[in-house]
């Protein structure tokens, strides 16, 4: 199984990634993860892309879909993924669509989360106090939600219109909301 899992930021998608991993067998694939993987490893991508957040900008799309590239391709991918993180706007879609198509392969489905944005600024200030995380300041977290709002929100409406998107309330409990994903999956 091939699954996208969006939704803005401290909605669980890496919570919820994990917990589809484990029960379909397939390997969640965090873009997050894999810039920190290859700046750690100080790969030739993670070289390129360390240029950027060095200079505090984002990584450009094409750096960006490389790297994803490269991930798909690796042995334990080769069966089904999670995507978490990406595509996260229409460019990046264009050019996951382009990757498919090389491999021969399709995705299977858009797992969307959904929650108000005043549980997420709630989340997201509960996990700056129980993390450290300096990344979650209230105008950090701001500046995130506006931005998914304003470049993926969008993308939902892509693959519904594909046939593709399964929605699902992000609000509850874990292996609720863990239950009622796989059950859409499972009957979709």
């Amino acid at each position: 199984m091939r699954l996208l899992i969006m939704g803005p930021q401290g909605v669980g998608k890496g919570t919820q990634a994990a917990a589809l991993s484990k029960h379909f067998g397939i390997p969640t694939i965090s873009t997050g993860d894999i810039f920190r993987y290859n700046l750690k490893n100080k790969t030739e991508l993670g070289l390129q892309a360390q240029s950027y957040i060095d200079k505090g900008q984002l990584v450009p799309d094409e750096l960006t879909n490389r790297i994803v590239e490269d991930r798909l391709a690796q042995r334990d991918a080769k069966g089904g993924w999670i995507l978490d993180g990406y595509p996260r706007n229409a460019s990046q879609v264009e050019a996951l669509d382009s990757m498919m198509a090389t491999a021969g392969t399709e995705l299977d489905y858009v797992v969307a989360l959904q929650a108000d944005r005043t549980v997420l600024l709630e989340r997201m200030r509960k996990r700056a106090e129980e993390e450290g995380r300096s990344d979650d300041t209230p105008e950090a977290i701001a500046t995130r939600l506006d931005t998914y709002e304003r470049e993926t929100a969008p993308l939902l409406e892509t693959y519904g219109s594909r046939g593709k998107l399964v929605s699902v309330n992000g609000v509850g409990s874990i292996e609720s909301i863990s239950h009622e994903i796989i059950a859409a999956l499972e009957t979709a």
